[in-house]
């Protein structure tokens, strides 16, 4: 192991005081979406409800928007709608951990919460740190209360993982199944591709390598992150983020992309046996890192990072300029239903809805409806042979020739077209903050999450085309500033 690190406080603090105020005057800062103080933000980590309060976590660096090191960053809640940002829970202060504390989860037993997170060590040397260099340690935390460390120790240190790996082991999702621990790992073969391994424990302290839980090919990516795997509406499903998996025709267009598969798990063999093929999660931009948990009412809630890695030079974020980068997607709430696995916003949501306005499709013209930040629903009659919606200055939404297409302009920053195949468009249900937007379809059918930068005063609401039916728009109050 290298020696612990050091971890300048003093210069982290100023750094982010400069950022604030940056941050705060920004146009383009989030109203009711989550985003960093000030600096980067990425993945979700240790999403658990505990005592009453739903705690996320997620990759942090206060001080740079570009990234570095990462932190915990913590946030709280007790309605899922107004957070409150805490100090950060962790940082990357130990030898096991000296380049950053990476993605993990979180369970809860006997009163404390336990998280389980990758130790990310990059040894000095001339190295690649993917096949040499690089430790990437399984490191578990014991909370009394989600704010405050009793231990912290490693599990399973880099040195023990099977062989056959490159050095990119990480992102334990733990879960418990009839008394018994499980630990899932997503990882990259020297053959380069993707594995997710299983490890087993009757007491989350004590851990044994059962083998391969599910493994890829070729095309499916070289490596399978953030792996999380839960049982919901019956049906078993494995959710993961490969990286490199090869593009068609109207999928994987993105550098990572997000997937689930359906199946059923041979638990004597602990072997996720697939049903069906790989289904992308969301068909916009920014959209990458899923983690799930299960709150007091039994739902399954998705958190997901609202953004992406490695998309230079197609498209980048312009608010590293004003000191902060990325942000969360709306939590959504999984259900399997019809065959699929479908996400919608959570009901809490709707206490931010301002005075409902209503119109039917043929009524508006292009000046009856303007918003920046709103919830439009968008209810058709019938399937719309031809229909376009224009919004957010040069961003549109077309539905022609049994394709759905998300189309940006100059404010997409690079971003332009994402489309999907639909036999059938019976509703549209649309998030806008002040610089994105998350298009549900049909009932959670699909998404489409994206980042977009308008300028000024672009607000203007148009729809075009055969559609007919109803339309809802409520403005949404602002929880972030």
């Amino acid at each position: 192991m290298s020696k612990k690190a050091y971890i300048n406080w003093k210069h982290i603090q100023a750094a982010q005081a400069k950022l604030k105020a940056s941050v705060e005057a920004d146009p383009w800062r989030l109203s009711y979406h989550q985003m960093p103080e000030t600096g980067w933000l990425n993945d979700p980590n240790g999403a658990v409800q505990f005592d009453g309060v739903y705690h996320l976590y997620h990759q942090y660096v206060p001080q740079d928007p570009k990234g570095g090191a990462t932190h915990w960053g913590h946030k709280t809640s007790t309605d899922m709608v107004h957070f409150k940002d805490e100090e950060i829970f962790m940082s990357p202060d130990q030898a096991f951990d000296q380049d950053g504390v990476y993605s993990g989860s979180a369970i809860v037993l006997d009163d404390k919460i336990h998280f389980f997170y990758t130790g990310n060590v990059k040894n000095e040397g001339d190295h690649d740190y993917t096949f040499s260099g690089r430790e990437q340690n399984t490191v578990h935390v014991v909370s009394p209360d989600g704010f405050t460390i009793e231990s912290r120790e490693v599990i399973i240190p880099h040195s023990e993982y099977p062989e056959g790996f490159t050095d990119h082991i990480r992102d334990p999702k733990v879960f418990e199944l009839n008394g018994k621990y499980y630990l899932i790992l997503g990882a990259r073969r020297r053959t380069n591709v993707g594995s997710i391994l299983i490890y087993s424990s009757p007491n989350l302290y004590d851990w044994e390598y059962e083998g391969i839980f599910l493994e890829g090919d070729e095309e499916q990516g070289y490596m399978w992150e953030c792996p999380d795997y839960f049982n919901v509406s019956g049906k078993d499903i494995l959710v993961f983020s490969p990286q490199g998996i090869l593009p068609t025709t109207y999928n994987y267009h993105n550098p990572h992309a997000a997937t689930y598969l359906t199946g059923q798990v041979n638990w004597d063999e602990l072997k996720f046996q697939v049903e069906e093929d790989f289904r992308e999660l969301d068909h916009g931009f920014d959209f990458y890192a899923p983690q799930t948990f299960e709150d007091d009412q039994g739902r399954r809630i998705m958190w997901v990072w609202m953004g992406i890695g490695d998309t230079q030079p197609e498209y980048n974020n312009p608010t590293i300029a004003r000191g902060w980068q990325h942000a969360m997607a709306l939590p959504r709430e999984l259900n399997f239903e019809d065959g699929m696995l479908k996400q919608r916003p959570l009901v809490e949501d709707q206490t931010l809805r301002g005075q409902e306005q209503s119109y039917s499709l043929t009524e508006l013209s292009s000046d009856t409806l303007r918003g920046e930040v709103y919830e439009l629903l968008i209810d058709f009659d019938e399937r719309p042979k031809d229909f376009e919606l224009l919004l957010r200055q040069d961003t549109s939404v077309t539905y022609q020739d049994g394709e759905l297409t998300l189309r940006h302009g100059e404010s997409g920053y690079g971003r332009r077209k994402r489309t999907l195949p639909l036999e059938s468009l019976s509703q549209l249900h649309i998030f806008s903050d002040t610089s994105s937007l998350e298009i549900f379809v049909n009932d959670g059918e699909a998404v489409f999450t994206s980042r977009v930068y308008p300028d000024a005063n672009q607000d203007k609401i148009q729809i075009t085309g055969d559609g007919t039916g109803k339309v809802t728009y409520w403005d949404l109050a602002t929880t972030t500033k």
